[in-house]
């Protein structure tokens, strides 16, 4: 982009941000000092060659320094945590976990200047809508005092404080419960903590139930049932899963999903209405399953009983792409290659396996990938 092109879009988004009741000093006094980022194309561009396997995921978050700091918190903030847990009804470990996953227990918050971040996504056209949206309400961050336009920093897409809200989810749920008259996600952490409990609670938090659990499949298993039905939980008991101990599942009436996030080989998870909520924070089955396990292991439990596979093929996004076309190419629909083992890509897998006489697990496992004429090294 053009410094000249630049400088017109900054016009049309101070004009937006006034529109929307930004004060005109606030959004001419920030927008005279955003620039262009070359780095946040970049990064916004860059793809991940290689997709990440659970285990990798998993073993990097849920590990044994976060979950002893996260214990540590437990104890030092318990005073606050259970005025949160009372006013939402969001248990105390579950908020470490956020906060242990987003930012460390608020040991990152990210180093980009958000205004000038926003701004340079907001006049790219990719996804120009959004963006502007966010950098508007950015403006009505600063208009309102939460913080100045030079310290507000955060992730290259805006990303912001200790629980890494975007500006409209702070906008709609941030709140001041120290006191002090400002929303301040940065620096109060009373402000972090009761904002994250607000936001989890918006989105239907029951705080009667866990998030899920694991749970042992009996011998020969119809893994097809992993693909986000969700059944009483009467069901999955008298299909005979029972709890990763062996003990018989709680008589309790709710519907659970199973989800066995390395396919067959690795451990599967009945999860519950709050499973939903945790992916209403990031859509990443891997992101809530590990948000759940890392907060039962500051709450006190042990580790999985069946950890996941770490030698699970990993596959770069051209692989994908061909896996994608292949099956397509067989008449079993993964849509658009795209390069995303999306839900899409996992029935058409299931629906494949299913077809060869394989394990309908929807994971691509180096005899899947035999069967199509691939190999995880091609």
């Amino acid at each position: 982009m053009t410094d000249e092109q630049f400088a017109e879009c900054k016009q049309t988004l101070e004009a937006k941000a006034v529109g929307a009741g930004v004060s005109e000093a606030t959004a001419r006094d920030v927008l005279a000092n955003v620039n262009y980022i070359e780095r946040v194309i970049e990064l916004d561009r860059r793809q991940p060659e290689f997709t990440t396997t659970f285990a990798d995921y998993f073993n990097r978050r849920v590990n044994e320094s976060r979950i002893t700091k996260g214990r540590e918190l437990l104890e030092t903030h318990r005073d606050l945590l259970n005025r949160v847990t009372r006013e939402t009804g969001v248990p105390a470990p579950y908020l470490l976990a956020f906060w242990g996953l987003e930012t460390n227990y608020g040991s990152y918050f990210g180093k980009m200047p958000v205004p000038s971040s926003l701004a340079t996504l907001a006049c790219d056209q990719r996804r120009s809508t959004f963006f502007t949206e966010q950098f508007v309400a950015a403006l009505k961050i600063i208009d309102e005092g939460a913080i100045p336009a030079e310290q507000m920093e955060g992730s290259w897409a805006g990303a912001m404080g200790h629980v890494q809200f975007m500006p409209t989810v702070f906008l709609q749920h941030a709140v001041d419960a120290d006191g002090d008259g400002r929303r301040d996600l940065w620096n109060s952490l009373p402000d972090a903590m009761m904002s994250a409990g607000k936001f989890l609670q918006s989105m239907g938090w029951d705080g009667e139930y866990r998030w899920g659990r694991e749970v042992l499949l009996p011998a020969n298993f119809d893994f097809s049932l992993s693909d986000g039905r969700r059944l009483p939980l009467a069901e999955w008991r008298g299909m005979g899963i029972t709890d990763a101990f062996g003990n018989a599942l709680a008589s309790e009436p709710i519907e659970a999903a199973l989800v066995v996030p390395s396919g067959h080989r690795g451990p599967a998870f009945l999860v519950y209405s709050n499973f939903r909520v945790i992916m209403g924070w990031n859509r990443s089955e891997f992101y809530a399953v590990s948000v759940g396990h890392l907060a039962d292991r500051i709450a006190g439990a042990g580790g999985l009983q069946n950890p996941p596979p770490e030698d699970q093929p990993t596959l770069s996004r051209d692989q994908i792409i061909q896996l994608q076309e292949n099956l397509n190419t067989k008449g079993f629909a993964s849509g658009n290659p795209d390069g995303i083992l999306g839900s899409n890509t996992r029935k058409a897998i299931r629906e494949f396996q299913k077809s060869q006489g394989l394990i309908a697990d929807g994971m691509p496992s180096e005899l899947l990938l035999e069967k199509l004429n691939m190999t995880s090294g091609s």
